[in-house]
């Protein structure tokens, strides 16, 4: 609703009750209305399901129309990720948030630092998508109190074009509300746990949960060994889960993301139930490691299986896991996908190794045989090592073309001493690039790193404290941090105004008109960064 029309709507309602709302403003009133755009978590789920649906459209008319996210620990740095994205492009499309079960476990569980073995509290999943949204809600309301202010001053100085494009701003607002894909892991527990999480994290705002088709109870990080997957009805019934829940919810449009670790994944914890040969129970045995039973008297409380007309005995560890053949895994994921595609899943994730555009691309093509707009998240992973891999893969193709190496030593690419080298820039471009190709060839819709404000954190404050506690002292943290926030227009360096003080002020003077003792004024020495 256009700002002037909330404005009339709220001076109806307040003059309805005959005087007894005078000490009301009306404008007040919508300015508040229009801070607080979201009332509940469903309301954002809602509305950014319906965002990811355009953008998901969007990709299938044209690859280059993909997007992007970046995995935030906490609300604060989402929110200054989305402020910094709305200051440097203009806009918030095509870029998203994720959160990352692996940042949960290591800095948001009461335990302490874990690993993302889904040792963490559930619950802090979903608190953490409320808190990120508060974060950006609240830069919503901090960003148009700077507008309302602009506002106010130019009608005080009679600047009647600038109040009209202060008002046009105000109704054509873009909001840091953004979609969050959210890792709920292999589901914390058995379908009807996953649908309780699901609801919790639904209702939090999140629109896109990302399911992975580990066990439970023996879930590792993708890029850890020793993944165990499970059957693939085992994994369906708790996609069908979240889809219960996002329909419960009244969230018609949810998306959900299925993760397969098969291609890292060498293990299973069960054999899968088959009622008849070529079902999906005797594909996913098909896989598995086995030898030919001859002499039943050795069998000492195996399982064994029918293949081809022959008694077989699947290959079990002293763990009590079952083993899949070596080289079945590019298989695997293939059919994983294919299968989640054709029982609910909305997008993919395929675990790699590696950021290898062909390796991603050999499986897509196959998916798509059968599922033609298939459609990827792909995990641009701390876990790789992006330089080394990509100097060895120019390496790999330059020796295949014939060029000469002689002068690189593969095992010693990530060396600083090929930094400045043909090959060194051509593997930088590679990176460069890479998002843009693998949308382009392998089918990726969304690009996101896990964990990349883990690092930064630990980056920025080494550096910091290298600074500080040396002899630099404060001109670490003045030349280092506060001149370069004033320099590259950082926000938060008024954090009074960034933790929400100027809102205040303006609530105290709605509340209490001139009697309102505010915080802004003269003396405040955050008018110190005015200029």
């Amino acid at each position: 609703m256009p700002y002037q029309e909330q404005i009339a709507g709220a001076d109806t309602l307040i003059k309805s009750y005959n005087g007894a709302w005078d000490g009301i403003d009306a404008e007040a009133v919508a300015r508040m209305q229009l801070q607080n755009r979201f009332r509940t978590g469903l309301d954002i789920a809602r509305y950014t399901a319906a965002i990811m649906r355009r953008d998901m459209a969007a990709y299938d008319a044209d690859p280059a129309a993909y997007t992007q996210s970046l995995g935030c620990w906490h609300g604060f740095i989402g929110q200054q990720k989305l402020i910094s994205i709305k200051k440097h492009f203009g806009s918030t499309k095509g870029k998203y948030l994720y959160l990352s079960g692996w940042m949960v476990a290591a800095l948001r569980s009461d335990f302490g630092p874990l690993p993302d073995q889904s040792m963490h509290e559930k619950t802090s999943v979903p608190a953490l998508i409320e808190e990120l949204y508060t974060f950006l809600k609240q830069a919503d309301a901090r960003e148009l109190s700077l507008m309302f202010r602009e506002l106010d001053k130019a009608r005080e100085t009679g600047n009647e074009v600038e109040a009209q494009r202060l008002a046009n701003a105000i109704d054509n607002f873009e909001t840091h509300v953004v979609p969050i894909i959210a890792d709920i892991d292999a589901g914390f527990g058995n379908a009807e746990a996953t649908y309780l999480l699901a609801k919790k994290m639904i209702e939090a705002g999140a629109c896109a949960l990302q399911i992975e088709n580990q066990v439970s109870d023996e879930k590792q990080c993708g890029h850890q060994d020793g993944k165990v997957t499970v059957p693939h009805e085992d994994f369906l019934q708790k996609v069908r889960a979240c889809r219960y829940a996002f329909l419960e919810l009244g969230v018609e449009d949810g998306i959900i993301v299925t993760r397969t670790d098969s291609l890292g994944a060498g293990l299973t914890k069960q054999i899968a139930y088959s009622r008849e040969a070529g079902d999906l129970g005797d594909q996913y045995n098909a896989f598995l490691d086995c030898e030919e039973v001859s002499d039943i008297t050795a069998l000492r409380g195996d399982v064994v299986i029918e293949r081809d007309g022959k008694l077989m005995r699947p290959k079990r560890l002293p763990s009590n896991l079952y083993q899949f053949r070596e080289g079945t895994g590019a298989d695997r994921c293939v059919l994983d996908c294919i299968t989640s595609l054709q029982n609910g899943a909305d997008l993919l994730w395929i675990e790699t190794e590696k950021p290898h555009i062909e390796q991603i691309a050999s499986m897509v093509d196959r998916i798509r045989e059968a599922v033609p707009n298939a459609k990827l998240v792909y995990n641009n992973s701390p876990s790789f090592n992006w330089t080394l891999n990509f100097r060895q893969q120019v390496y790999d193709r330059w020796a295949a073309e014939g060029q000469d190496v002689s002068g690189y030593d593969r095992a010693r690419l990530m060396s600083a001493d090929y930094d400045e080298t043909e090959l060194a820039r051509e593997a930088d471009e590679r990176i460069r690039t890479f998002q843009k190709d693998a949308s382009a060839r392998a089918g990726i819709f969304h690009h996101l790193i896990t964990l990349p404000t883990y690092h930064t954190a630990a980056l920025s404050t080494d550096n910091l404290a290298r600074e500080y506690f040396g002899d630099a002292a404060m001109l670490g943290y003045v030349k280092g941090v506060q001149r370069q926030e004033i320099r590259q227009g950082i926000a938060c360096v008024k954090h009074q105004n960034m933790s929400g003080s100027d809102i205040g002020d303006d609530h105290k003077e709605y509340f209490a008109g001139e009697a309102a003792l505010k915080a802004g004024g003269s003396h405040n020495t955050m008018n110190q960064f005015a200029a």
